[in-house]
């Protein structure tokens, strides 16, 4: 890892105002991380917790009310082709094929049609699509529809692809390919990656590091290290490692899940 992150979040809240209140609804408060260029780290915390709030403020979709963040050493003012988003609803353009929705960034970036199409066919056998291309997104399942997703995303080359819980829709057997084809992609590509999630197991299979979220305001709890090698262990789910990685992001995450639960509970009674 080189001595400067590729994406640093330093002191960083924010506050939402309410109508009618003096208060301020606090989403997350004091978050600092950094992200080294090719890593893979994963955000878990309970609902709530402003997971998807931080996924903004990174892809510039809002802004910190204190603290900054900075990608190469620079800000994040605003939306930009150096970050790439995947959300957990696909946001295909449903009058477009899947090569042209994966175009839709290359058309930005001002590339020629001939070039557009040869790198959207790239991607779209990086993403194990190769002959779906003309497709329409009605015609995809939901994990085709997702890889169509991160195809478009990467096809610009973004310096860091943002992830927010995009499997989470999936069924389960859908999402556990997509992590592995996730993974595989992440390895042919370097990309450094930050994905979001809710799941204990989906953190630990995927996450060269995951860092634990507090229940509102969320706030970083503890990071973990993790050191597995999936693709070296015949069921990694299973392994005894994993069964500690699990277990201690657990005990973090507990109290965090039952204030969390309380807090929805308050909310439903205001």
């Amino acid at each position: 890892m080189s001595a400067e992150p590729k994406l640093r979040v330093e002191n960083v809240s924010k506050r939402f105002a309410i109508r009618g209140s003096k208060a301020d609804f606090v989403a997350l408060e004091n978050i600092s991380l950094d992200v080294a260029d090719g890593e893979f780290v994963v955000i878990v915390g309970p609902s709530g917790c402003g997971k998807s709030t931080l996924l903004d403020l990174l892809g510039g979709l809002t802004k910190p009310t204190s603290g900054r963040i900075l990608l190469d050493g620079k800000p994040i003012s605003g939306p930009g082709l150096d970050r790439g988003i995947v959300f957990q609803q696909y946001a295909l353009l449903p009058w477009r094929t899947a090569r042209r929705n994966i175009e839709f960034g290359l058309e930005e970036k001002g590339l020629r049609r001939k070039e557009r199409r040869a790198l959207a066919d790239e991607y779209l056998e990086l993403v194990g699509l190769q002959g779906f291309g003309d497709r329409y997104p009605h015609e995809l399942s939901g994990g085709m529809k997702q890889r169509v997703a991160i195809a478009r995303s990467l096809a610009f080359d973004p310096e860091v692809l943002l992830m927010d819980e995009p499997f989470a829709a999936l069924d389960a057997q859908t999402r556990e390919s997509l992590q592995d084809e996730l993974l595989r992609i992440w390895r042919a590509t370097g990309k450094t990656i930050l994905f979001i999630t809710h799941g204990i197991d989906e953190a630990v299979y995927l996450g060269q590091r995951a860092a634990i979220l507090t229940s509102r305001p969320g706030r970083i709890k503890t990071i973990v290290d993790i050191d597995i090698n999936v693709d070296e262990i015949e069921d990694p789910r299973s392994d005894a490692r994993f069964r500690q990685y699990r277990h201690f992001i657990w005990t973090q995450l507990r109290t965090e899940v039952a204030r969390a639960q309380d807090q929805e509970l308050e909310a439903a009674h205001v």
